[in-house]
């Protein structure tokens, strides 16, 4: 038993990993995993659980938050979903376990889990309209390693970071030591030296953007008493710059756009004008009984233009099949949205060709490029209130700087309680608002032209050489035989 609690300990502590500058508590973390499975011979697939469970247990236990203190789904029954949920996502690091197991090769097996973690993160993308979150490449930004994004994309980044951890284990357990002292120097070095490639081009001019926070507590924003003083926070912050491009959160207006006063999107779309530009609004829209979406439309003096939230969260935006039980306990408004088209061009407004994607489709780097190379800027607009004073804005936020590496694109996110931030293209955070606190935080920002690698390839390269890593093994496996 005390192995698997080691691996439990060593998922939690990895969670330390991705909050910024902690990066080597991670790679001391997945190198334990690796001694673990190393010397437990066949027990890989519940030490992977273990670490799984420790990984996911901690680092998405904002889940619980989300359905008991705002879906107001009892505390046991909400204990119990994340607990499955955890449990669900753990099963993806303990088919690495097994399948690594497996392997004929004892001493070179460690080598082979890099490939085996990034196919399995990448089903883990998609698999059940796909959980991405705590990707391990997230981990590795402001190191080196991110300098592997905008070839690969998050993905590359991962497999550098699993190497470089099973590499410095072989270096610990006396593996062919100096050899893999010096992969482990070379996997830096060269991402490193892919940090000073130029992928895109920056434009002449920039364009002076608002991004506003209105800090409306969750508990509070679909409350009829509350709409009015809602409508007054965002009209006050609006007409308090003179950006040209001004960007309110999702679902900034709390109602159906045609619910909305006249007076009011009147209000919006004459600051836009008066500052030359236009403004971003997140608002619900109907489309006929029953077909409703979660949009940004943009006001002012550019032509009226929309987008439509594509991918849309399970429990909190759809219901599965099987579950409208489940959803129905839950007190969450707007519960069945219908899906955006999937074409969707980025909105030409002041000056620039925007991608603008909702809540956590920026997770999705795969779905952000179907918008480039066309689009000169990144917008996200979301609503982390859902889950209040814990992990998960923090980790929204490593997540929007992976997007700006991958794509050499500005990534612009207002939120409405946090973590409102401009990224620049190297995912630098140029400035950011404080968490609960209403404001507006005015930029510059310069739109940028051209693809990287990681545009016109997405997953390929990432995908292909881990594919081309376990060829090799299967390849030792029947000479071996």
């Amino acid at each position: 038993m005390k192995v698997y609690a080691a691996a439990f300990v060593a998922g939690a502590a990895s969670v330390i990993g991705f909050q910024p500058g902690w990066f080597p508590v991670l790679l001391l973390a997945f190198a334990l995993l690796v001694h673990l499975w190393v010397a437990s011979g066949r027990s890989g697939f519940w030490l992977g659980f273990a670490y799984g469970l420790g990984l996911y247990g901690v680092g998405v236990s904002w889940v619980f938050v989300s359905m008991s203190r705002f879906g107001g789904l009892p505390a046991p029954l909400a204990a119990l979903a994340t607990l499955g949920f955890c449990a669900l996502l753990a099963l993806f690091p303990a088919l690495v376990g097994w399948a690594q197991g497996r392997l004929p090769n004892v001493a070179s097996r460690p080598l082979a889990i890099p490939a085996l973690w990034v196919l399995l993160e990448w089903l883990r993308g998609w698999f059940l309209t796909g959980f991405p979150w705590l990707g391990l490449g997230y981990a590795a930004l402001d190191t080196p390693l991110e300098g592997y994004a905008p070839v690969g994309g998050v993905l590359l980044v991962t497999l550098a970071a699993t190497a470089a951890a099973v590499l410095l284990q072989r270096v610990a357990a006396g593996e062919r030591r100096w050899t893999s002292a010096a992969l482990f120097a070379a996997l830096g070095l060269g991402g490193a030296a892919l940090q000073a490639v130029p992928w895109t081009t920056p434009a002449a001019r920039t364009v002076s953007v608002s991004l506003l926070q209105g800090n409306i507590e969750q508990s509070l924003k679909f409350d009829p008493a509350r709409f009015d003083k809602i409508l007054d926070t965002y009209g006050h912050l609006a007409a308090n710059s003179d950006a040209r491009l001004i960007v309110l959160p999702e679902t900034a207006v709390p109602r159906f756009l045609d619910q909305v006063s006249l007076l009011f999107l009147g209000r919006l779309d004459s600051i836009a004008r008066r500052n030359g530009g236009d403004l971003l609004l997140g608002v619900p829209l109907r489309s006929a009984p029953g077909v409703y979406y979660n949009s940004v439309i943009s006001l002012g003096v550019s032509p009226r233009s929309v987008y439509s939230k594509v991918h849309l969260v399970p429990f909190g935006e759809f219901v599965p099949p099987g579950f409208r039980w489940f959803v129905d306990s839950m007190a969450i408004p707007l519960a069945d949205f219908s899906r955006g088209a999937p074409t969707q061009r980025p909105l030409a407004v002041a000056g620039e060709r925007v991608a603008v994607n909702i809540c956590y489709e920026d997770a999705y780097g795969e779905e952000i490029v179907r918008q480039l190379p066309e689009a000169t800027l990144l917008v996200n607009v979301s609503n982390v209130a859902w889950f209040g004073d814990s992990l998960a804005p923090g980790q929204h936020l490593q997540i929007a700087r992976m997007r700006a590496l991958e794509t050499g694109r500005m990534h612009l996110t207002a939120t409405n309680t946090g973590i409102t931030a401009a990224i620049a293209a190297d995912g630098t955070v140029l400035a950011r608002l404080p968490q609960f606190t209403t404001g507006k935080l005015e930029v510059e920002a310069r739109g940028r032209t051209g693809a990287t690698p990681y545009v016109m390839l997405v997953d390929g390269p990432a995908l292909a050489l881990s594919a081309l890593m376990l060829f090799f093994f299967a390849a030792r496996r029947r000479r071996s035989g």
